[in-house]
């Protein structure tokens, strides 16, 4: 949300600084993501400054161009080249010295001394499309004769800069999504912290003293059919307006929080919606048949055109605004195309009402819309507002577009809105804030914050929250409004403790989680974290995680956050397609994070849910850059078997005690293994299918590894720590050349190796695979080397000869393995 510094000072008399405010904002829970400044001129004329003609005379060598001398208020007048027809001496005008950025309609340059057709030129005399000051290009702007040269451009045309602070605003704080919002929050808390500041003579709201009813030409009546969803509406007519661009003024306030203006009359409610937080939408009176405005609902399936000319098919429970033939506006989300205020209008009907959060949440969701209104209204307005807004928008209108007033106010209140009651406890306040605050503090920040107090006794108080603090409503809500205007950093840092002895489980899961992403990160991976929720069409026709298991959004915010992610794949591949699309191709990420699914219904609300935490690692592209004496690799999928492979050892989860399969090819891995212990699968390895890396628009390969984590922390219940002695004594290495069946894995190797001997053999690696035509069909070669090693001695020949017949003699049973000479 955006706020304008100076927009601001308008309801607040204080001299903080922009910058000085934004710390206060952020302290009172209104966090200030940026702040920048702001200039309704591009630029903001700096270098600009008023010059008069002294001399002007034909150019000796153009026909076209005109040799001038300019006093811009130095000792020495500047020479300038002007191609403009109107230029003349004596007139004032405005200069652009050497230096200056222009920032003409078609670019921007900047101004530098040079040579035109043989004659320095020591600037630019303007016209005002240069200046950003209109958009005319037929000739220099000339000021008034009692323009003094050298006055700087700014200070001649009044440009002042503006400061925008870009506000993080939380959902519960809809009360402060407006100007004087913000303005009534930065006021409580001066009242509180800043000596002499009161906010009864500093805060002001613009009055509506001078609203009154012209005549009573054009009566519209209002019906409420819903009063569920429409609890109050209020309209009023204004008849003879003239709709044209809004003034100046008007125009600045809502290019400096980013809209763009459209007319005087919708410029107003905008305007007025970022001012008061009430919004309200301006209906052409003369489009609304049967004189009369019906709030209600339509029929299932009723087509409706929107303000963006898409055709939209309504639910039943979509809150419409209708006149006798059908809807005008979808209440509080979207105007129609028909009923929208137009150059030809000339009377108009102003809307201002309190719709039902849910109702308006629903509707905007379903169709997808997001506006100002819906935003506002989604999280619940100031019922007692809508008035006083509605005046407010009537006044402007008359000041901006002409017109009178010709109806009264028609206010339908159907449910009417009480302030809300709450008990406080003094005692019950020290403990959640954590520090001890005298009952007159108390008292006069929430006299401050609006809040009444109703009684107060030594034990505690009564108090009523004005309806505009949706989200004050229990004595904890009334406690964190106490400490954020008295202040966090007010709270004592005390050096006592209280803390309880509690039993932490084993193996500590973040922990763990911290020393593999330590490790990760040692290698050169990157963290990523996805969003939980993910797109339902990623899970459309899926056979490995089906549509039918996802966990899906009653009510999502968008298409692309339909359910929750079954799988932590989706997320991977499009930080993938997101950084090789910036040039980025080389990666290797890790997430951990949990993943949802829906199994079998078992008639609880929860049952069947399943929620599982898994680690998955991503590598595409080289695995290092191309040196002068080292090329690029492409990445494989023995790269990523080292990886996870390592993150197991660094674990102490032994490889070898897990079984390793292949696993076949599916709709998104075209080949890969899986290690599983006791038929619970651990960790998968694969390939990702040149199919799913066409959706997802990637080019290059993609490894991947899923760790099924829940399974690896049960895995370490089982891991025990031992230390022993190094041996004293070296080690041997004998080399093994077998010949095997295509279908014998290194793995089924090592196992019946350490199972023939498990006193002398250390290690197993295999150095060479040899598959060719030498070779019987059926059959390969591996070229295996074994490390032996004593702890209490040095091996003789006689030892490591018996230790490798040994070994060969179960290979040869187990494996049918040939010792090759």
């Amino acid at each position: 949300m955006q706020i304008s510094y100076r927009w601001l000072k308008e309801y607040i008399q204080t001299d903080l600084s922009p910058e000085e405010m934004s710390a206060v904002l952020t302290s009172i829970g209104l966090e200030v993501d940026s702040l920048e400044a702001w200039c309704p001129v591009k630029g903001g004329l700096e270098g600009f400054v008023v010059g008069e003609v002294l001399t002007c005379e034909k150019h000796p060598n153009a026909d076209r161009l005109k040799v001038t001398t300019v006093n811009v208020g130095k000792d020495t007048p500047l020479g300038i080249v002007c191609g403009a027809p109107n230029v003349a001496a004596r007139q004032k005008v405005v200069i652009a010295s050497i230096g200056t950025t222009v920032y003409a309609t078609d670019g921007s340059f900047e101004i530098k001394k040079s040579k035109i057709r043989g004659i320095e030129s020591e600037g630019m005399i303007c016209a005002e499309d240069e200046m950003g000051l209109g958009v005319s290009h037929e000739g220099i702007m000339v000021l008034d004769a009692s323009a003094v040269p050298g006055t700087p451009a700014k200070d001649y045309f009044r440009i002042a800069t503006d400061y925008i602070f870009e506000i993080g605003l939380t959902p519960n704080r809809i009360d402060a999504a407006s100007h004087i919002g913000v303005a009534r929050d930065l006021a409580a808390y001066l009242e509180v912290n800043t000596r002499g500041f009161s906010k009864k003579d500093s805060y002001r709201l613009p009055s509506v003293d001078a609203f009154a009813v012209d005549n009573c030409d054009l009566n519209i009546g209002i019906t409420v059919e819903n009063a569920d969803a429409c609890p109050r509406y209020a309209g009023i007519v204004i008849t003879g307006v003239t709709v044209a661009p809004s003034p100046v003024w008007l125009q600045e306030r809502l290019r400096s929080i980013g809209l763009s203006p459209i007319n005087n009359v919708v410029d107003v409610t905008n305007f007025v919606l970022h001012e008061t937080g009430q919004p309200l939408h301006a209906f052409d009176a003369g489009k609304i048949t049967g004189g009369r405005v019906i709030v209600k609902t339509l029929p299932e399936g009723t087509s409706f055109v929107t303000l963006d000319g898409t055709e939209r098919k309504l639910a039943a429970d979509d809150l419409m605004i209708c006149n006798a033939d059908g809807g005008m506006c979808i209440g509080g989300v979207f105007g129609g195309l028909e009923s929208g205020i137009d150059d030809k209008t000339v009377n108009v009907f102003l809307e201002s009402a309190c719709f039902n959060p849910k109702y308006i949440r629903h509707t905007a969701k379903r169709h997808g819309l997001n506006t100002d209104a819906s935003f506002r209204f989604e999280r619940g307005i100031d019922p007692h507002n809508t008035v006083y807004a509605l005046k407010r928008a009537a006044l402007l209108i008359k000041e901006t577009a002409g017109g009178k007033i010709s109806s009264d106010v028609v206010d339908v209140c159907l449910k009417p809105v009480t302030p809300f009651t709450v008990s406080l406890d003094f005692e019950r306040i020290r403990r959640l804030t954590g520090c001890e605050i005298a009952p007159d503090v108390i008292r006069k920040i929430l006299e401050a914050l609006e809040i009444k107090v109703e009684r107060c006794t030594d034990r505690g108080m009564d108090v009523t929250v004005p309806p505009y603090r949706v989200d004050v409503q229990r004595e904890a809500d009334i406690a964190e409004e106490i400490l954020r205007i008295y202040g966090y950093n007010n709270v004592p840092f005390g050096n006592e403790i209280h803390s309880t002895l509690t039993y932490a489980p084993k193996p500590d899961c973040e922990r763990i989680v911290n020393v593999v992403s330590d490790f990760l990160s040692s290698c050169g991976f990157n963290e990523i974290m996805s969003n939980s929720l993910t797109k339902t069409a990623y899970y459309q026709h899926a056979h490995v995680f089906p549509e039918e298991r996802s966990v899906k959004i009653l009510n999502p915010l968008s298409q692309d956050l339909g359910c929750m992610r079954q799988t932590l794949l989706y997320g991977g591949l499009e930080a993938i397609l997101y950084n090789t699309n910036r040039r980025n191709p080389n990666l290797k990420l890790f997430e951990f994070g949990n993943c949802y699914r829906l199994e079998e219904r078992q008639g609880q609300p929860l049952a069947g849910y399943t929620e599982q935490r898994h680690l998955a690692l991503f590598l595409t592209g080289n695995k290092n850059t191309a040196t002068w004496n080292t090329p690029t690799q492409p990445t494989d999928f023995y790269t990523m078997k080292a990886y996870a492979e390592n993150v197991f050892k660094r674990l102490g989860v032994p490889v070898r005690a897990l079984t390793i399969t292949e696993t076949e090819s599916d709709e998104l891995h075209s080949e890969g293994l899986r290690y599983a212990d006791r038929n619970a699968t651990v960790l998968e390895i694969a390939v990702i299918s040149p199919r799913l890396l066409k959706q997802f628009d990637i080019n290059e390969a993609v490894w991947y590894a899923d760790f099924h984590w829940d399974v690896v922390l049960r895995l370490l219940n089982r891991v025990k720590i031992t230390y022993k002695e190094l041996s004293r004594f070296p080690e041997v290495h004998r080399d093994l050349s077998l010949l095997v069946d295509k279908n014998i894995r290194f793995a089924e190797i090592c196992r019946i190796a350490e199972h023939a001997d498990q006193k002398l053999l250390k290690k197993i690696n295999l150095f060479d695979v040899y598959e060719g035509g030498n070779l019987a069909s059926g059959k390969k070669s591996y070229a295996v080397s074994f490390t032996l090693q004593d702890m209490q001695q040095t091996l003789t020949d006689l030892q490591i000869d018996k230790t490798m017949q040994h070994i060969a003699a179960a290979l040869e049973k187990e494996a049918g393995a040939q010792v090759r000479q």
